[in-house]
């Protein structure tokens, strides 16, 4: 069957191109879109289309602070109906938050009625609030009439709108943005005016490294507060590269109650964190056990943010419990940065923090030229009509009587008196009592004052230098403006340190602290039994049982177990078995071999030194941050041949220089502590040499002090220990007289 020709009106609709290509062309305008005309700020004014034409609108609308607010539906309906034809809500949300203090630094917009809150609550039916611009908005504005920038067609080419806005405040930086275009995104902070300021004027005084714009420009400057934690390192990168994160904390207080109760207050919380879904997620980890040492949260806010988080008990640390929730919660949140901005409104770029502040001084120097030049020509043109009204009033009447009998008047009084056709004009235009006496006063006057304005103007215009110091005087004024001593210049965000790391154990933490004393009988059955100073005649054992080890603890510590196997076991005092009865097998709580003994119990102490050593006589020195055990299998220090070859633990004192070994042979060696390496693990090095003997029992001691053993019930002190002095892996002599036969100190 033959093909039918399409119609000829449907062949001229038809494209010959490959799809890649028209899809191509089709997305890139599409993104191109979305980059310059939605998503992405201008440099200059830091406002996105929307924000700039809302702001436009309510000044045509005359909504100056001074003036009485209008219904925010009539502004809306202004930016949507002249310049931005979108949805009637996204524009109201674009109003709404512009006059948010809790969402934006600086608000652009003063709004009465309910504009939403920091709980996330939205805000009421734009018939229902009214708006106006705040003096932060007009200084945006200022100059807009006076040709200070460009102008282009509106949509529908009716009317035009500002291509970007004069700008006299640095709104960029002071107020942030964020935005998602194609393929691109932009995170901006808000930051602190006064120091946007001073950091440029420095820029204006000397070529400053970004490194001089940090030390003045700290961080950012939140308007809900709360505390900057991020490193200095890490802020100078973010300014440097314009990529990075600022962490910031909520602000808290312990607050005090009776009979030794406390409480903590969280008043101020991290930016664009809600409160209510903040107090929801505190509320989750109470109920799912995530946050064992709290009990409750409540919200006590009024204006002010108050948020009451309630201990489990008074025993809690409140430095830890906030540790936890810091990293469970949004009371600690990350503000990622990313200066992707258009560059003179056109190119996207990402910058760092200098040439974000140099673009703006640009721009401001652009804007001070073209409203120069326009008061320039305003003066000239009233110069002008100066001039020709003082040959009116030194040519009264003649001027009089050529307007009275000639049919032409105007070129009649241009020809007579050599007057320009704008001279001629206001002539014509004058009123009658414009001619009297002291008219003629003022005129010179205002004549001689507008001649100094024209030679400050065009002297302003010819250098570059008289420019960049009118910009820097009116930096100052902004500085003054939003200085530190008011209200809303005042830093909010505190510039903090990076916390301390705290490795913190929630499980841990929430125990209770009670004294307990800790028994382990020598067949290996432990118990806790409740207090301090427990007689040992209270004590009971099985039958054919005794004491091994006695120990008072609290229940909050860590109990360590050296086995003669090499291992090390952890336990918490509050997981061993009541003081009631006999207690329970160790070997329960934790993996213990049958054939391995238990050489030393300890209270787990950090940061502290412990010399552990084997049968034949080899040893080494282990910090305690190495030996706790994550599971009941605990976790190999010493290696051993045999379970049974491990044989010593003890504690060393930071004071100890020395160390005695005793070996069953009755041989006592001594030798300096530092000879004894530190190891995580291993098998150590050989301490003392024996032959058909082995390590009987070790003391460390400090040389000054000399060294003490006990002796049946005496204590006894050896001051000069030389006979017993050599080198380590020595056999040794034997001991002082006094020494015990059982080879123990």
């Amino acid at each position: 069957m033959a093909r039918k020709t399409p119609p000829k009106s449907v062949q001229e609709q038809i494209i010959d191109e490959p799809m890649t290509s028209l899809l191509s062309e089709r997305y890139l305008s599409y993104a191109l879109s979305t980059i310059m005309a939605r998503s992405l700020p201008d440099v200059r004014d830091g406002l996105k289309p929307v924000h700039r034409r809302v702001m436009y609108a309510m000044y045509q609308l005359k909504l100056s602070p001074n003036l009485p607010p209008k219904k925010s539906a009539r502004v809306v309906g202004d930016v949507i109906g002249k310049f931005h034809p979108h949805g009637d809500q996204s524009v109201y949300d674009t109003l709404v938050r512009l006059a948010q203090d809790f969402a934006v630094r600086y608000p652009l917009v003063d709004g009465q009625g309910n504009f939403g809150n920091i709980d996330g609550d939205n805000a009421a039916a734009m018939r229902y609030t009214e708006s106006r611009l705040t003096e932060t908005a007009i200084a945006l504005l200022e100059g807009i009439d006076q040709d200070a920038v460009d102008f282009r067609y509106t949509y529908d080419g009716d009317t035009q709108e500002p291509v970007v806005l004069p700008s006299n405040f640095p709104n960029l930086l002071a107020n942030g943005a964020a935005g998602i275009a194609v393929g691109m995104a932009t995170n901006i902070p808000p930051h602190n005016v006064a120091e946007l300021c001073e950091a440029m004027q420095l820029m204006l005084e000397k070529d400053a490294s970004i490194e001089d714009l940090v030390k003045i420009v700290k961080g950012p400057d939140f308007p809900t507060g709360g505390i900057l934690i991020e490193s200095k390192e890490a802020v100078l990168e973010a300014y440097r590269t314009g990529r990075g994160s600022f962490r910031t904390r909520a602000r808290w207080v312990k607050e005090d109650l009776k009979q030794g109760q406390w409480q903590i207050v969280v008043t101020e919380i991290p930016y664009q964190v809600q409160k209510a879904k903040l107090i929801e997620q505190i509320a989750n980890l109470i109920t799912n056990k995530k946050i064992p040492m709290l009990d409750d949260v409540c919200d006590e806010s009024a204006e002010d943010i108050r948020l009451v988080l309630i201990p489990k008990n008074r025993n809690v640390e409140p430095e830890l419990l906030m540790e936890a929730l810091f990293r469970a919660s949004d009371l600690e949140n990350r503000f990622s940065l990313n200066m992707n901005v258009l560059e003179n409104g056109v190119v996207p770029r990402v910058m760092n923090l200098k040439e974000v502040l140099q673009c703006w001084l640009n721009h401001r120097q652009d804007v001070l030229v073209r409203t120069s030049n326009y008061r320039l020509e305003q003066v000239k043109h009233r110069l002008e009509v100066l001039a020709g009204y003082l040959i009116v009033y030194l040519n009264i009447d003649e001027v009089i009587k050529i307007i009275r009998e000639s049919e032409e008047p105007k070129p009649a009084l241009m020809k007579k008196f050599g007057l320009t056709e704008v001279q001629a004009e206001a002539i014509l235009n004058m009123r009658l009592r414009s001619l009297r006496k002291l008219e003629e006063i003022e005129i010179r006057k205002e004549f001689d004052g507008l001649e100094k304005e024209k030679d400050s103007l065009e002297k302003l215009l010819k250098s570059e230098a008289k420019q960049w110091a009118e910009i820097k005087r009116q930096i100052e004024v902004t500085k003054k403006l939003y200085g530190p001593t008011t209200s809303l210049g005042a830093r909010r965000t505190t510039i903090g340190k990076p916390p301390a790391p705290i490795d913190v154990d929630l499980q841990q933490v929430m125990i209770e602290k009670e004294p307990v004393t800790i028994i382990l009988s020598a067949k290996g059955w432990i118990r806790a039994m409740k207090g301090h100073g427990i007689n040992s005649n209270d004590m009971k054992y099985k039958e054919g049982d005794r004491e091994q080890f006695v120990m008072e603890a609290q229940t909050t510590d860590k109990i360590a177990l050296f086995a003669s196997n090499g291992r090390f076991y952890t336990m918490t005092g509050d997981k061993l078995p009541a003081g009631r009865g006999y207690g329970e097998p160790v070997r329960l709580l934790v993996d213990i071999p049958n054939d391995a003994d238990i050489v030393q119990m300890m209270i787990w102490q950090g940061d502290r030194k412990i010399l552990v050593a084997s049968r034949d006589g080899k040893g080494f020195i282990v910090s305690s941050n190495e030996i706790l055990a994550q599971t009941k299998n605990g976790k190999t220090i010493m290696s051993v041949s045999d379970n049974g070859d491990a044989q010593i633990c003890k504690w060393l004192d930071p004071k100890d220089d020395h160390i005695a070994i005793v070996g069953t042979n009755r041989k006592m060696l001594v030798f300096k502590l530092d000879q004894i390496p530190e190891m995580a693990k291993g098998k150590g090095v050989i301490l003392q040499k024996y032959k058909d003997a082995e390590i009987s029992d070790v003391k460390t001691f400090n040389m000054k002090q000399g060294l003490t053993f006990t002796s049946g019930t005496r204590e006894m002190s050896v001051s000069n220990v030389k006979e017993w002095l050599g080198e380590r892996a020595q056999v040794g002599k034997l001991p002082p007289n006094g020494f015990p036969r059982s080879n123990r100190f």
